[in-house]
């Protein structure tokens, strides 16, 4: 049984180019050297996303062009999802790729708190195109998608690469919200139940995992599934470098995580965790 995208998104996704303004990149003739990706669905999703950014920029003018990107992407996708899904993978497919001009929107807001969050950041360009937390926010948010609609193991599939190509591990089933970053980025792990608001700001080698697990009570050596386990992160929270927030724990709103804290408690509104007493160095005179 073979798949063809017949819908009519590419004239949203164009409507939604169109719409570009500075300081995201607005010249179409744009020309970068190719980069060769293991998986040809993440690699024409970066051309539906930014195409100016990704040597596409004829897309922005030729609907029939982008109308051909579009149904390739959704083809790839169906060939990835019907081995799990049989024939719910046409709708699956339809269903999020109907959501692609809606998750470029929520993209464009990830790319603007990149900017305004890293002083060293020069240009929209330069982060759509070199940032590694932003090349992992790009594939979950699209990730995400598939996994609300029933497809979590293609969705998980395209987590894994994210992960290789970025050293960042999120994992579809977490929820973000708007204007989210990751600054640096190697090491991270955000767990399935996770919940992220609006805003949030993390760096490199922070954990939002659990922090103990349940058995299932009628399979012997089997971990209970589907339960909450990770935290809930409220908006406009920054969690430094190395830090742990474990279990299902809120982080309350404008709270601020100091690095290599571990936290395993809720943390209030506007509060600051830090740990109070570092180590100290001590210094030898060598002979």
């Amino acid at each position: 049984m073979s798949y063809t995208y017949s819908g009519d998104v590419h004239q949203s996704l164009i409507a939604s180019y169109r719409d570009d303004e500075p300081p995201f990149p607005t010249d179409t003739s744009l020309s970068f050297p190719r980069r060769n990706h293991l998986r040809e669905d993440v690699d024409l999703l970066k051309r539906l996303l930014f195409p100016r950014c990704w040597n596409a920029g004829n897309w922005v003018e030729d609907g029939e062009t982008l109308r051909d990107g579009v149904a390739n992407f959704a083809s790839l996708c169906y060939s990835g999802i019907k081995p799990y899904n049989g024939n719910d993978a046409q709708v699956v497919v339809d269903t999020v790729v109907e959501r692609l001009p809606s998750i470029r929107e929520t993209l464009k807001k990830d790319v603007e708190a990149a900017y305004k969050g890293d002083p060293a950041a020069r240009s929209y360009m330069e982060i759509i195109r070199s940032y590694p937390g932003v090349q992992a926010v790009v594939v979950h948010r699209i990730a995400h998608a598939f996994y609300e609609a029933g497809a979590p193991e293609y969705a998980r599939e395209l987590a894994e690469y994210a992960k290789m190509e970025s050293g960042i591990d999120i994992h579809p089933g977490a929820t973000i919200g708007d204007y989210f970053f990751i600054d640096h980025g190697t090491g991270v792990v955000i767990g399935e139940t996770t919940t992220i608001g609006e805003w949030a700001r993390i760096y490199q080698d922070v954990t939002l995992g659990a922090l103990h697990f349940e058995e299932q009570e009628d399979e012997e050596h089997t971990l209970k599934k589907g339960y909450k386990r990770h935290p809930d992160i409220g908006d406009s929270v920054v969690i430094g470098a190395g830090s742990k927030v474990l279990g299902a724990v809120a982080i309350g709103d404008h709270v601020s995580i100091g690095a290599n804290s571990w936290v395993t408690e809720d943390v209030p509104d506007h509060t600051s965790v830090f740990i109070s007493e570092h180590p100290t160095h001590e210094r030898k005179q060598r002979d």
